[in-house]
Order: C-alpha cells, then structure tokens, then sequence
C-alpha cells in the first residue's frame, strides 16, 4: 500500500508537540483535570513521551508529545516516527508546537513509520494515521516517502528474489508509471554493444548481466543517474568470508536508491531531462570469471589490471558513466554502495560524497541539512591518482596499501566522466532500529539530491 496522509475528519485526535522548556504552558491549557492527570502520568516533556488525555468518556481527548531539549534532539532525526508507532489506532492532527522545516520532516517521519518489509511475513499492523498538516506540502512528502520507500523494498528483497532480471522488471514497473522509455542490452549483446567490463563481471553467474537505461522528460536540463545494480556480490574469485557476504543483497543499493530518486523526479514533473543507467549484475563464481591479474579494456578504452575481482562494481559503473557521459548531460551523479572505506570513515548513517564543483557541493550541504538527509563532502584529491596507476594497464581497480580507499575508488570513476560530475558511496542499510528507519535498507542522499536540484541545475 502507498503511504498517504489520512483524509481530514473531524474525529481527528488534536496533537501537540511540546518542548521540554515549554511544558508549563502546555499543561495550562488543560482543565483541572487534564493537569492533574499529567501530573499523574508524570509529564515532562521528555523526548518521545507521550501523554493521552481522556475526556469525560474516557475516551482519548487530545494527546501531548513530548519533544524534548534541543540537544536530545540533536542526537537524532525524525522523531515523531517513533511516536507515530507509540499511539492508539485512530487519526491524529498536529495542532501546534511545530513549524517550518520542523513540521515538514515530523510529516514525512510520521509516513515513513508505516513503511515495513513484509513480504515473506503477515504484513505489520497499520500505525496511526495523521491528517496532512496546514501549512506543509503533503503532496510532495507524499511522493518523497514513496520514493524512499520503493528504495528500501528493492534492498531488503534477497537476491532469490532480486536479480538482474527482477531489478529490470522494477525499472520496467516505475518507467511505465511515469510513461518513461527504457532499453535494456543483455547477456553477449553487452560485448556487441561494447559494455566488456559490465559483461566480465556478471559473466559468471547464470542471471545474465544487463545494462538498463531508462528516459523521461523532453525539456529542460539533462540529468543522469548511474546507479551500482550488484544484486548480489560474492567477491568473485577473491571471495568474501562468510561475514562479508551476509548483506550483500545489499550490493545493489545505489540502483536502488537512484530509482526511488528517479521516481521522486518524475512523479513531481520536474522540468528536466532524466535518463537512468544500471548495470545489473551478480558477482558469481564459474569456471568463466574473471581472474585477479586480468587486464580489461573498458568501453572508454582505458585498461584495467584486477587486483581484486572483490573490487568489481567500480568496474560496471566505469562503462555505464562512459555512456552517460557521451550525449554531453549537464549533470552526472552516481550512486553505488562501493567501499568498506567509506563505512570507516564516516559510518553508517551519512552519505560521503566527491565532487570537484564547490557550488553545487554547498547546494548539496545546505540542502541535506534542510531535509535531514546527512551528507559529508569528501575529496577528489588528485594526488593520489598515482595510487590508482599500476603501470602495467592505465588503472587499477584495488590499489594495494589500504590507505584512502574511498577516495581512490572515486577517482578510479572520475577517470570516465568529463561532464559535471558527483559520486555518493553510500552504505544503504540500518543496522539498527532507528525512528522511521526500521532495521534494513534505506535511501541515503537522494533526498538531498532532490532539494538540491533546483540549485544544481537552474530549475
């Protein structure tokens, strides 16, 4: 079912968000015998409280929310998800204590609270509903939430269930909704086509490797996003341990995540251009795969020397970003859950970032702080180009010394993009319950992206 707002009723349960600082005045507002049922329940306004006030009935009159200090909240985001899930069944309606940005990301937390995966289990029970509130635009949160959550159902879905020809199928699904256009090359038409290292990698497993391309829009600025589509990575002939490997359903993150952007882009008929490329495969393992010390040619002409088939969707991305970038788009953007590195650095709640445009990097800052979508900018530092230089091909793909692993994978990218350029190496996954964000995929970045390209592209 689609997340949505409640219809407005007259039923609708009055809700107010109170501070910690202001509960005094909150309170004051009640009769004699709502202060003293606070007093009873012990109120304070604490973070997550909530407190039901009954009326004379004893049914549910009106409900307090307690939103603690500033730096409680800090500590966190999207707190009124974890209240949606605390209240009994009914329709709730914010009245007051919220504002602004504020009021915005409690609408869209309270929407993404109802999102669980339940696919292989009796779906969870509903969580409250909350009527759309003034002052906010439910239409567009609406569509933000659905994005985010195609994102997250693309990831949890195991790769049983998910592989190129299943995540095709989802782009085929969302590009006939959006009456978007979509080519796929497959299999041993890739080599035709020249897309090798797209058909090396996926060449081993028996789901054939596949490059999805999808177009919307006929005005505007050309938008392309490229997204990692390893459905699942079983890092080849360099194969991960058990550990490693457990997630890798995951693998296929930044395919997931460009698409629930893709559909939050079309779905508000953005005046703009967007095409959206995916190399989908799976890392196998046969007696076909490609082999550490194996030097390939890319679609852009560049050699590679593999130094770790573990190392492989840097390879995808480079010739999917070769295409983008050869119809001159004015803005390429990439999304792919590429390195450990990244994790280290940053861990797993924020999206690392590389651009060499300091402009639309600000945009992307200031939008993601608006939104509540963490971002942190990372470097291009090209002097570590040498590090990506083995000397006997023009790159390679997993540079020995363990130092800047982030950055020299995205330097490995930059190398087959000359238009404007932006890469998120994104983890795309909650490894802990968190509200709004039940354990298991999630969309990093996209929001900011969103907010941000009006700036970015001159909307």
């Amino acid at each position: 079912m689609p997340l949505a707002f409640a219809e407005p009723t007259d039923a609708a349960i009055p809700l107010h968000v109170v501070p910690a600082d202001a509960v005094d005045d909150a309170l004051a507002q009640l009769s004699p015998a709502g202060q003293a049922w606070a007093d009873a329940q012990g109120f304070a306004g604490s973070l997550g409280q909530v407190l039901t006030v009954p009326d004379a009935q004893g049914h549910v009159s009106q409900v307090l929310v307690g939103y603690g200090s500033a730096a409680k909240r800090a500590r966190d985001r999207f707190h009124m998800g974890a209240i949606a899930r605390k209240l009994p069944a009914g329709t709730y309606d914010i009245k007051s204590g919220l504002s602004g940005n504020d009021l915005t990301e409690a609408a869209l937390a309270w929407l993404l609270a109802g999102y669980s995966y339940d696919r292989y289990v009796k779906p969870s029970t509903a969580i409250a509903g909350l009527v759309a509130p003034d002052g906010v635009d439910a239409a567009r949160i609406a569509i933000i939430a659905n994005g985010e959550a195609l994102t997250r159902e693309l990831i949890n879905t195991p790769a049983s269930d998910m592989g190129p020809d299943e995540l095709e199928e989802a782009t085929r699904t969302l590009a006939a909704g959006h009456d978007a256009s979509i080519t796929v090359t497959t299999g041993d038409d890739l080599i035709t086509s020249n897309f090798p290292m797209i058909h090396t990698v996926g060449r081993a497993s028996t789901r054939a490797p596949r490059l999805i391309d999808m177009r919307w829009g006929g005005k505007g600025p050309q938008l392309t996003l490229v997204g990692k589509g390893v459905c699942f990575d079983t890092g080849g002939l360099n194969i991960k341990p058990g550990a490693s490997m457990g997630l890798m359903k995951k693998d296929m993150g930044g395919a997931a995540t460009v698409l629930g952007l893709a559909h939050m882009i079309m779905a508000l008929d953005l005046p703009l251009r967007l095409r959206v490329l995916i190399p989908a495969v799976e890392n196998g393992i046969d007696g076909n795969a490609f082999r550490p010390q194996d030097i390939l040619t890319s679609r852009k002409g560049l050699t590679v020397e593999i130094n770790n088939t573990d190392a492989e969707g840097r390879l995808v991305l480079a010739d999917a970003l070769t295409l983008a970038d050869e119809d001159d788009p004015a803005l390429v953007i990439s999304m792919a859950t590429l390195t450990g590195a990244a994790r280290v650095a940053v861990g797993p709640d924020i999206a690392p970032f590389f651009t060499d445009d300091d402009v639309r990097a600000d945009a992307i800052a200031k939008a993601a702080r608006k939104v509540a979508d963490p971002v942190w900018r990372m470097p291009f530092h090209t002097p570590y180009e040498a590090m990506i230089e083995p000397g006997i091909a023009d790159l390679d793909n997993a540079p020995k010394g363990g130092f800047a692993g982030a950055i020299t994978a995205a330097l490995f990218l930059r190398r087959f993009v000359e238009s404007p350029y932006i890469h998120f190496d994104i983890y795309g996954w909650q490894p802990s319950a968190a509200p709004s964000r039940p354990r298991g995929g999630v969309g990093m970045g996209a929001r900011a992206v969103l907010e941000a390209l009006p700036e970015m592209l001159d909307l």
